[in-house]
């Protein structure tokens, strides 16, 4: 019996001893930790000085821009603030203005009055329909401003362009003296032409408005063209060329574009002609550059007014209204050059 106990006292000492080598063998060591790079400390960034408001006579202004131009975002003002004036309450400019905006005025419509200059002035500061400015025929160097640019006048009535309607509510409308046009006895219409004087007036107008709103090229339009199936003004004697080539104001397209489009379109374009599908994608490509019309398929009288309104402004030696290989060839030349956005 004490033999059988030793042995068995024996064989646990030898177990306890064994186990307390391998728990030696297998002993945790801690890992040397791993240094973490400290997190960047940002530079607040400074905000931009907020511009200083003159007084004039209780008239409150101030001119300096704090938003991003390139958006068409400014915050630059051309006319004296207005303000609230609650009963009881204070109005403050501490953290005036905010930069989250930009001009009610993005378009820039051109007209002509069809009327002689008395007339003209007559009708528009004392009937329902009005510009911002009336240009006159009278060779002297005055322009007649008749509403304020930060107010609607009433000279677009209903109309559309690209994905904006009802333009007078975001426009800038020129009225220019001129007696428009007469039918000859086929009932092709003939024009009256600008004189020089008038296009020089037109040209530092429209300079002017176009810099300070940054309108864009694509946004300098003839009533023509946001009214195509009821308007023609300012019609093709307008010389919307002359306007871009000297005073790079408007649209044109390039002329190496339009070839080579022309060249491509004269191989196919009288045997599509009445195609539906043909017919279809022109319609498309007037939609795409900003003209509203309906997608029929057919030459139909909206579509017929249409091509007239764009050959006006873009290819004026020939606006019978009809697609021709030359019409579409600078119709897709426009757009590509002036892609919607």
């Amino acid at each position: 019996m004490r033999k059988t106990l030793y042995i068995i006292g024996l064989s646990t000492f030898v177990f306890s001893c064994t186990s307390q080598q391998n728990v030696k063998k297998t002993a945790y060591k801690p890992k040397t930790p791993v240094s973490q790079a400290k997190p960047a400390v940002k530079t607040p960034v400074a905000e931009a000085a907020k511009p200083k408001i003159t007084n004039d006579h209780g008239a409150e202004f101030f001119t300096v821009n704090l938003a991003d131009p390139k958006n068409n975002d400014n915050t630059a003002s051309y006319g004296s603030i207005v303000s609230a004036k609650p009963a009881g309450y204070k109005v403050v400019k501490t953290y005036f203005p905010a930069i989250g905006q930009n001009f009610r005025q993005r378009y820039l419509i051109l007209h002509y009055t069809a009327l002689a200059d008395d007339k003209s002035i007559t009708v528009l500061t004392q009937q329902g329909v009005s510009a911002h400015y009336l240009v006159n025929n009278t060779g002297d160097n005055e322009i007649y401003q008749l509403v304020d640019e930060n107010k609607r006048s009433y000279h677009a009535g209903v109309s559309n362009w690209r994905n904006d309607k009802n333009l007078n509510d975001t426009s800038i409308g020129i009225e220019i003296v001129n007696t428009g046009y007469t039918a000859d006895a086929t009932g092709k219409k003939i024009f009256v032409p600008f004189s020089d004087d008038q296009v020089k007036k037109v040209a530092a107008l429209a300079k002017d408005i176009v810099n300070r709103y940054q309108i864009p090229a694509t946004n300098v339009l003839a009533h023509s063209d946001i009214a195509p199936t009821r308007k023609q003004d300012p019609g093709p004697m307008f010389p919307w060329k002359k306007l871009y080539d000297e005073y790079q104001i408007g649209m044109w397209y390039d002329e190496a574009a339009k070839q080579s489009f022309l060249d491509l379109a004269q191989t196919d374009f009288a045997t599509r002609y009445s195609e539906p599908s043909f017919i279809f994608l022109i319609q498309t490509a007037l939609q795409k550059f900003g003209y509203y019309l309906d997608l029929s398929g057919k030459w139909d009288d909206g579509t017929k007014k249409t091509i007239e309104a764009f050959q006006y402004h873009f290819r004026p030696q020939n606006y019978d209204g009809i697609m021709d290989a030359e019409t579409w060839a600078i119709l897709q030349a426009l757009n590509q050059k002036y892609p919607a956005k």
